[in-house]
C-alpha cells in the first residue's frame, strides 16, 4: 500500500493511461477522483476501483473552462476530505493541429487551453489543499513528442514543452512547501480502441521507434505511482523518458 493515506485527483481517468494511473493509485491504498466528461465509463472505472476494494468517486469535468478546472479542484478536496497528488493527464486531441505555417489563432488556443493552460488552472487550485495537508506531488502527462517533435502537430507539441517547463517552474516554487512536481515523457503507447486492428507493417514501424517494446497504459501507471509516492520524495522536477529508449538512439525507422 504504497500510497495509504494519499488522496488524489487524476483528470481525464475515465480510458487510457488515466484510467490505468486511477487503477493503480487506488490498488496502492489512494482515495482517488475519477474525472472525464463520460459519466458512463467514469462510474464504471470507479466501479472497477470499489470492486477492488478502493475507494473512489467520480466527478464531471471539462477542462476548457477555468471555473469548471477551478470547481473540479474543490469538489476534489471535499469529497476526499483533503488532497494530496494531482494528475494532469487530460489532453485534447484536436483535428485542427497542423504546421505553423497552416495554423489557425483558433486551433493554437484551443490546444494549448487544454493542454497547458488547463494544467496550470487544476495546479493552482491545488496547491492551497496541497499546502494545507503539509504535503504533496503533481504529476504532469507530457509526451516525448515536445523533445522529438512530428510534423504537422506545432501546437501539440508546443503546449506540451510548456507543460515540461511548468513543471520545472512548480518545482522550484513549492519546494519550501514539501510539494513536488515531475513529469511523465511517454514514448508511443498502445491504445485498445486506436490499435485494436492494427496493421503489422505499422506495428513493426512503431516498434521500431524503440530499444524495448511498445509502451502500455500500465507502464504509466507504475511510473505515475512512484512520482506521486513517499518513495520519489527527493525527486523534483524531473522529465521521465519513459519511451523504451527511444529518446536515447536514433530510431530505426528513420535509418
Amino acid at each position: 500500500m504504497r500510497m495509504k493515506g494519499e488522496r488524489a485527483l487524476v483528470t481525464g481517468s475515465t480510458a487510457g493511461i488515466g484510467r490505468a494511473i486511477a487503477l493503480a493509485f487506488a490498488a496502492e491504498g489512494a482515495a482517488v477522483v475519477v474525472t472525464g466528461r463520460d459519466e458512463g465509463r467514469g462510474r464504471a472505472v470507479v466501479s472497477e476501483i470499489a470492486a477492488g476494494g478502493g475507494t473512489a468517486v467520480f466527478l464531471a469535468a471539462d477542462l476548457h473552462d477555468e471555473t469548471a478546472c477551478t470547481r473540479l479542484v474543490d469538489d476534489a478536496s471535499a469529497a476526499l476530505e483533503g488532497l494530496t497528488v494531482l494528475v494532469n493527464n487530460a489532453a485534447g486531441g484536436d483535428a485542427r493541429d497542423a504546421a505553423v505555417a497552416d495554423m489557425t489563432t483558433d486551433a493554437w488556443d484551443a490546444i494549448l487551453r487544454v493542454d497547458l493552460t488547463a494544467p496550470m488552472w487544476c495546479a493552482r487550485a491545488a496547491i492551497p489543499h496541497l499546502r494545507a495537508a503539509g504535503h504533496g506531488a503533481i504529476v504532469n502527462i507530457s509526451t516525448r513528442q515536445a523533445e522529438r517533435a512530428s510534423a504537422g502537430l506545432a501546437a501539440y507539441v508546443a503546449a506540451k514543452a510548456g507543460l515540461n517547463g511548468l513543471t520545472r517552474a512548480i518545482a522550484v516554487e513549492e519546494a519550501a512547501h514539501n510539494i513536488r512536481c515531475n513529469t511523465i515523457s511517454p514514448g508511443y503507447v498502445l491504445n485498445d480502441r486506436r490499435d485494436a486492428d492494427i496493421a503489422p507493417e505499422r506495428r513493426a514501424r512503431y516498434e521500431g521507434m524503440h530499444l524495448t517494446r511498445l509502451g502500455t497504459a500500465a507502464d504509466i501507471a507504475h511510473a505515475a505511482v512512484y512520482l506521486a509516492s513517499g518513495e520519489s520524495e527527493f525527486l523534483t522536477g524531473v522529465n521521465l523518458q519513459l519511451d523504451g529508449g527511444s529518446s536515447i538512439a536514433r530510431a530505426l525507422t528513420l535509418g
